[in-house]
């Protein structure tokens, strides 16, 4: 199999269930607070290398306690580690999350040293080595890093998977060598100024992006599915019912789960259904890490 890299983004997560969550200025008695490990891009290293997938994760980590467990706990699933960045600076990422009953959550995250990964920090001959088949970006790190990256890629002739969370507005420059972008309705809708309410205005968006310059598209729409617009297929393929806990990291876990098929050699519907599986049983769990699924419960 070939490998996938993910570039990325790793926190600390620290998280507290409440029946609801606060409103502005609003103070709200929670229930269970726990620590795990987090950040989009160690959620989608971990959640590749829990379904199989070979993966190498570069980032950047405080010199603390924190970072420190990160790399432990990234070893401990199999995630090659060694090209993880020590940052002398600035500390280690910390999110802070509320999870109300139905499973929904707020997130505020202090990026620390996920600010300072710059192009630097990624070996220059390490998308020419052949190794690699995927790169897996998000963007909670700074987006000339991943620019930076996306194109070097593909020169090399990687397939590169952008999950663009959080959702900015993003140069046309990255758009054109992405072989494939994954926003969610939001995402998608400030991505390209359509607000996404059916399968219509998500095909609209989905033109708009392919016409900047992406390969393919495929909008995530939570537990209806996801549209997909590609050369082989274009349409909706459903989501699988499921009773929420939480959704966090369903997202990393859905990209994680593509990256991990594309690199397989399956085509863009199969590489979905099999994504939207492992989403879907991550919902049901507490926390992000926490909550990928193994290959065998896909």
């Amino acid at each position: 199999m070939n490998r996938i890299l993910v570039v990325g983004s790793s926190n600390t997560d620290m998280v507290i269930k409440t029946d609801k969550l606060p409103l502005p200025g609003e103070t709200v008695l929670g229930g269970t607070f726990f620590m795990n490990p987090g950040g989009k891009g160690a959620n989608q290293a971990v959640a590749a290398a829990r379904l199989g997938g070979k993966v190498s994760f570069i980032t950047k980590i405080g010199d603390d306690l924190f970072g420190n467990q990160t790399v432990g706990v990234l070893k401990k699933e199999g995630v090659d580690t060694r090209n993880i960045v020590k940052d002398t600076a600035l500390p280690s990422g910390i999110a802070l999350i509320t999870v109300n009953s139905a499973g929904e959550n707020n997130i505020v995250v202090a990026p620390g040293s996920n600010g300072n990964l710059v192009a630097e920090d990624i070996p220059s001959d390490l998308f020419s080595t052949g190794k690699y088949s995927i790169l897996l970006l998000q963007l909670e790190i700074p987006v000339m890093t991943v620019e930076y990256a996306a194109l070097t890629a593909a020169e090399h002739g990687l397939k590169v998977i952008l999950n663009p969370a959080p959702a900015q507005k993003l140069h046309d420059y990255l758009l054109r060598h992405l072989w494939l972008i994954t926003p969610d309705e939001n995402e998608a809708g400030i991505l390209t100024g359509i607000k996404i309410s059916n399968e219509s205005s998500a095909e609209k968006a989905a033109t708009e992006l392919q016409r900047r310059g992406v390969r393919n598209v495929i909008i995530t729409l939570g537990a209806k599915g996801a549209y997909v617009k590609a050369d082989e297929f274009t349409g909706i393929i459903p989501g699988i019912k499921v009773e929420a806990v939480d959704s966090t990291a369903a997202g990393d876990v859905f990209n994680g789960a593509l990256a991990v098929a594309f690199a397989e050699g399956k085509g863009i519907k199969d590489a979905v259904v099999f994504a939207n599986k492992a989403a879907a049983i991550s919902v049901t769990r507490l926390g992000a890490q926490a909550s990928a699924p193994y290959r065998k419960e896909v």
